[in-house]
């Protein structure tokens, strides 16, 4: 049990730091709260638990939903824990011993996903009465519904600056909505089967979403394409997490394992073997020094990222990953972050699935090599033109404020 891997030079594997045992049914969901003091979980047993990460620290168990609870999520300030049911019910729960909660009837079905904008004024449901549900927080109110999926809404997400919502569905479609307007601005209908588990990189810039197909497809959410297809589990990927540096990406399958990609080199760099059965859900902590994954076999875990010692330089490849494992593995690095001087020296899991090395012809090589180059030249060409459009936007607005200055002088 625990972390595979062979370890080359100084990188140190995932590792597990805690194991702790409370539920008594299936675990549906982990978040982490802001300060990585506490972890929240919820079960089939109808029961949230908040672990506390200092060593010896008792538990806390809040029951108040009369059904399973499939969903957890802390505000951003972690002084608010929310919680979706199957008792069609929404909870905003106070963290700490008394439990107390208030209930929202939010929906004329199960409850499948909770999430708070980043403002921690609004928060979003989705649910198996084929609707997105957006409320607000504090004024405990619901705000309005979207709803042009034709099945089962899995999960919804906001995106980092709370402008728009991602949702998943088991209509086989990922939506994305404009938040003001409230229209949907994009279907992306790639995936070959229901849609589990959606969420935004950490520049909001991409999405990344799960599926009954045993597939992780990533998308930018500006041009909708397709930039990453990952299909590396055996089995359905019911949920993933970005790393907060946004350049790892973490699933949960019900293959039993948990898999760690590189998305800057889209490549798997670990499989994790720790549950016996599904692996239900996955969570980063804040910092992305932790993460905690949750099973059907009632038990949730917490392991050591162990990021931060990896030593690129030091390490040797292992495999080569085949060809269909990203469909365009260097898009990302135009989204957001560079490549770190030697990143594609890393390491897959030992335990993974042998994989032959597929050797391509140097001319289709030397083409794909050239259409890249082309590719970064255009990116940094539009990356220039934006900021020259938001200096021109500035002066425009500065030429404005001027002249409404002068007029205000020039009224009588």
């Amino acid at each position: 049990m625990g972390a595979t891997g062979q370890t080359t030079g100084q990188v140190e594997d995932p590792s597990l730091e805690r194991h702790f045992k409370g539920h008594r049914d299936a675990v549906t969901c982990v978040d982490f709260s802001l300060n990585t003091k506490q972890l929240a979980s919820g079960s089939m047993d109808s029961c949230l638990m908040i672990w506390h990460m200092k060593p010896q620290s008792r538990a806390y168990r809040f029951a108040g939903h009369k059904d399973a609870v499939t969903c957890v999520n802390f505000s951003p300030s972690g002084h608010l824990l929310a919680s979706g049911s199957r008792d069609k019910t929404v909870r905003i729960w106070i963290p700490n011993v008394k439990g107390e909660s208030t209930v929202f009837r939010a929906h004329t079905a199960t409850v499948r996903s909770v999430h708070f904008c980043s403002d921690g004024q609004s928060f979003v449901t989705a649910s198996d009465d084929k609707t997105v549900k957006v409320w607000s927080t504090h004024r405990q109110k619901f705000l309005f519904s979207l709803s042009q999926h034709i099945n089962w809404v899995r999960c919804a997400r906001f995106s980092p600056d709370g402008r728009l919502i991602v949702s998943a569905s088991d209509d086989k479609t990922v939506k994305l909505w404009d938040k003001t307007s409230r229209e949907c601005v994009h279907s992306y209908c790639e995936h070959g089967g229901f849609v589990t588990y959606v969420d935004f990189h950490p520049s909001g810039t991409c999405i990344a979403a799960a599926g009954m197909d045993n597939t992780v497809k990533v998308w930018d959410v500006r041009t909708h394409r397709l930039l990453q297809h990952y299909q590396l589990h055996s089995a359905a990927v019911n949920a993933l997490s970005f790393h907060p540096s946004g350049n790892y990406l973490l699933t949960a399958s019900s293959d039993s394992t948990l898999k760690i990609l590189d998305l800057m080199e889209g490549r798997l760099l670990y499989t994790l073997h720790g549950h016996q059965g599904p692996a239900t859900t996955v969570a980063f902590s804040r910092t992305g020094e932790y993460f905690a994954s949750g099973g059907s076999d009632e038990q949730v875990m917490v392991w050591k990222s162990n990021f931060d010692v990896v030593d690129y330089g030091e390490v040797t490849k292992v495999h080569r990953p085949p060809a269909t494992l990203a469909t365009s593995s260097r898009n990302l690095p135009e989204v957001d972050f560079p490549v770190p001087p030697g990143r594609g020296r890393s390491q897959e899991s030992v335990q993974s699935q042998p994989q032959e090395p597929i050797s391509m012809p140097q001319t289709l090589t030397s083409t794909l090599e050239h259409i890249v180059g082309q590719l970064d030249v255009l990116t940094q060409t539009v990356s220039i033109l934006e900021q020259r459009l938001t200096l021109t936007e500035d002066k425009l607005k500065q030429c404005l404020e001027n002249q409404q200055l002068i007029m205000q002088r020039t009224t009588p």
